[in-house]
């Protein structure tokens, strides 16, 4: 079988989410090394009529990602739709509201959907009108590499590197609305726990502040300035990043809505115990191994970062039972089910 393996997140959008490449790479990768007897194809458009299936790894619903004549066999990976469940946070405009009927009549020509939970279902089926069939839910993964470290100097080396505390919370994503960072910072100052904050866009000063997508990022990075119980990394390399997941105290990811949450899943597999919120997909992936917060509550979110930071049984448990939960997901598993999909397409 020829497949041809299409990114558009690479070359169409320069906000590129960290999430998005990983899954890219990962399953690019997984197909190879589990299913080495097909043929892969790399590239973006080049090369199409060469594939007797083409899988489009990104998708957004306001940027052209997909393209609007089909050709042959096609299928798109989903991740969610949350600038269409909260449009009054992901303002479309004008052009966002054409390339989006433009995007979803795209969709519906496809002979199959992929998406990351079965929450982004629900709101594929309710945004786009396409039957439930068509969309096949195929869960991410941690990467292998995202795993509880032995003991050594790793601990001692990552917290010198970034000048850390020796107890802290950790965050690690972007800073769009529905990760909820406003609430959380507001909690941090009510608990008064240090908390690390990771991801590109926490540190950037270069992007344009009016735009309505870019408020959260703008009150928080004010919110922090000059206090000194938090930390912002931005981007961090991945082995710097397993190493302060390890380190971590508390993995705190509140969000108002998330189409997997796989900060979630990589935290679990490094052990390290999660505070998080009952919001989209967030329960279906971390069930009953994570402590849950109620995100549009800031009090809440306090106490609950105090009552596991300070709860030695408590994080324990909640450790253990991540790094169970996270066994559960595995990209040998998701290589396998995509595999699946696309042998349902062509007929095998």
């Amino acid at each position: 079988m020829n497949i041809a393996l299409i990114d558009p997140a690479s070359h169409a959008i320069q906000h590129r989410v960290r999430g998005a490449g990983f899954y890219a790479d990962n399953l690019t990768k997984s197909l190879k090394k589990y299913y080495p007897e097909h043929n892969y194809i790399f590239s973006f458009y080049a090369n199409i009529s060469k594939a007797d299936i083409v899988h489009f790894l990104f998708f957004e619903p306001f940027f052209k990602t997909l393209p609007f004549l089909k050709r042959g066999k096609t299928v798109a990976t989903v991740h969610d739709l949350t600038p269409l469940v909260f449009p009054q946070n992901f303002p479309a405009g004008l052009k966002g509201k054409i390339k989006w009927n433009l995007q979803k009549l795209a969709l519906k020509k496809l002979d199959a959907i992929i998406t990351d939970s079965k929450s982004s279902k629900k709101d594929i089926v309710k945004f786009t009108g396409i039957n439930e069939e068509k969309i096949k839910v195929i869960y991410l993964a941690a990467g292998e590499q995202f795993r509880k470290l032995e003991i050594g100097n790793w601990k001692l080396e990552i917290k010198r590197k970034y000048g850390l505390p020796d107890r802290f919370l950790l965050y690690v994503g972007d800073a769009t609305w529905n990760k909820n960072l406003v609430r959380l910072v507001e909690a941090i100052k009510r608990a008064q726990i240090p908390l690390i904050m990771t991801g590109k866009t926490l540190i950037d000063t270069d992007y344009d502040k009016k735009n309505p997508w870019n408020k959260d990022l703008a009150k928080v990075q004010n919110m922090i300035l000059n206090d000194g119980n938090i930390i912002r990394l931005g981007f961090v390399p991945e082995d710097d990043l397993i190493s302060l997941y390890n380190a971590a105290t508390v993995f705190i990811m509140p969000s108002l809505y998330e189409g997997f949450g796989l900060p979630i899943l990589e935290a679990m597999s490094c052990g390290c115990p999660v505070v998080t919120s009952k919001q989209g997909s967030i329960p279906e992936i971390a069930q009953d191994a994570a402590f849950y917060v109620d995100a549009y509550d800031i009090n809440d979110i306090a106490d609950g970062i105090k009552k596991v930071f300070l709860n030695n049984d408590l994080r324990s448990q909640l450790s253990k039972k991540g790094l169970e939960q996270a066994k559960k997901f595995s990209w040998k598993k998701t290589a396998s089910q995509t595999m699946n999909v696309y042998k349902e397409v062509i007929g095998l």
